[in-house]
């Protein structure tokens, strides 16, 4: 009688415990689709509002424009990692998610009024610098505070599955930015409609999206983990604690370099890649660049789920290697071709070998700190190198082609990734020699 009365109550709390961390899951989750809708919509309707800031009639030396001012954006990443990872150490991650989540309403509101250049002149662009600005600084916080929550409140059999959906939703971000954009261009709006006035909705949708996520989050439950650290040590997140871990600094600096590369080219360059090398209409731009989304986002919970059988060093070890030797030919065969569906298999096949960085670095960095400066560990050299070697690509790749070179880019790309791969094999597995249970 006692097993059976005990055994029912047993379930139950596994079932209640298990339902808790989804909720927490989800809840964390949708705040950081919110945010990098925010940041994506920006490059989606890049081609409708890039007119409207930057005047001239070479697109491509629009776009190069836009390009430098998302790259630009990355220089307060850093500034981001470094505030909002001190907030989730010293107070908690719940405020710092949700903090960074308002920032990033500030940012897209602003790009929603913003005059257009033939207005106010050369204060347009100088006004949507400063938005992209605030919400390079609320994504630089992003990552590292929403990498560390996700990892936290996950099973530790689990970890790499439910922490891979940092990436489902960063990805879904720009989907949703995609499913505006497609609803504005084929039901709601006309082209001109689109370049003269419609590009600025998207902003407004994010802007009052971001508020909504801010609501959620301000309801999520602290992590264990982190109100067990606080029994142990006083929290600091200062940068003086976390450079007594040198080595694993320099391995986040490592392991992210050729991963941000290959992801930024493959999302966010790749929309103006299709359009302006290869050729395509904007209406097939943008279904191929949606459909290759939507694989790349099915493969993140499956390489995750992976990375939980075999260790996460696998998956690195088989993007650096397939990156290093497969990059610049389907880059040429890619620029060949005329074909949407032809590019839609190529670009899928790239997302083959990259699913195997996105899927799990978030929370191979988490493994690698322990949890009183996990956010700031995890945040501040991520959002140094994704400024260094993410958010230049689409720049990078654009004055290449400005200036008649464009192919060099592709080996520029292949060699920073194979530059990661030496990092990848000289590492440990944080699978089997994780710091998540270390709260000094």
């Amino acid at each position: 009688m006692t097993e059976q009365a005990t055994k029912p109550a047993s379930e139950h709390f596994d079932i209640a415990d298990a339902e808790r961390r989804i909720k927490a899951i989800f809840i964390g989750s949708i705040g950081n689709l919110v945010e990098w809708y925010d940041f994506y919509a920006y490059t989606a309707f890049a081609l409708y509002f890039a007119p409207a800031f930057f005047p001239g009639n070479d697109p491509v030396v629009q776009q190069l424009n836009v390009a430098v001012v998302f790259a630009a954006t990355f220089l307060m990443r850093p500034l981001g990692g470094w505030l909002f990872g001190y907030i989730a150490d010293h107070f908690g991650r719940r405020i710092s998610l949700t903090l960074s989540v308002v920032f990033m309403c500030f940012g897209s509101l602003i790009i929603a009024l913003t005059p257009t250049f033939a207005t106010i002149g050369f204060a347009a662009p100088v006004i949507l610098a400063l938005a992209r600005v605030i919400e390079g600084l609320s994504l630089g916080g992003e990552y590292g505070a929403s990498a560390t929550y996700l990892s936290e409140v996950a099973d530790p059999k689990h970890r790499g599955f439910y922490s891979s959906f940092q990436y489902v939703t960063l990805i879904g971000g720009q989907l949703t930015a995609i499913i505006v954009l497609l609803l504005l261009q084929k039901v709601f709006l006309t082209p001109e409609e689109l370049r003269a006035w419609g590009w600025r909705i998207p902003f407004a949708i994010g802007a009052g999206l971001a508020i909504f996520a801010a609501v959620m989050r301000r309801g999520l439950h602290e992590t264990e983990a982190f109100e067990e650290a606080k029994k142990i040590v006083k929290p600091t997140g200062s940068i003086t604690n976390l450079l007594q871990y040198p080595r694993e600094l320099l391995l986040v600096v490592g392991l992210t370099a050729g991963g941000t590369a290959a992801f930024y080219t493959f999302t966010t360059y790749m929309q103006t890649f299709v359009k302006l090398s290869v050729g395509l209409t904007e209406d097939q731009t943008t279904f191929v660049i949606f459909g290759t989304l939507i694989f790349a986002t099915i493969l993140q919970p499956i390489y995750g789920a992976i990375s939980d059988k075999i260790g996460r060093k696998p998956l690195l070890i088989f993007f650096g290697i397939a990156g290093t030797l497969a990059t610049v030919p389907l880059l040429m065969t890619l620029k060949e071709t005329k074909s949407p569906f032809t590019a839609f298999i190529l670009i899928c096949a790239a997302w083959l070998f990259v699913a195997g960085y996105t899927s799990i670095n978030a929370v191979v960095k988490a493994e690698l700190f322990p949890t009183n400066v996990r956010a700031l560990g995890v945040g501040l050299p991520y959002a140094i190198t994704v400024s260094i070697f993410g958010g230049t690509a689409p720049a990078i790749a654009l004055y290449f082609k400005s200036i008649g070179h464009e192919e060099w880019f592709y080996y520029y790309l292949a060699g920073v990734i194979c530059l990661s791969l030496i990092i990848y094999s000289t590492m440990r597995d944080t699978k089997h020699a994780s710091a998540m249970h270390r709260h000094e």
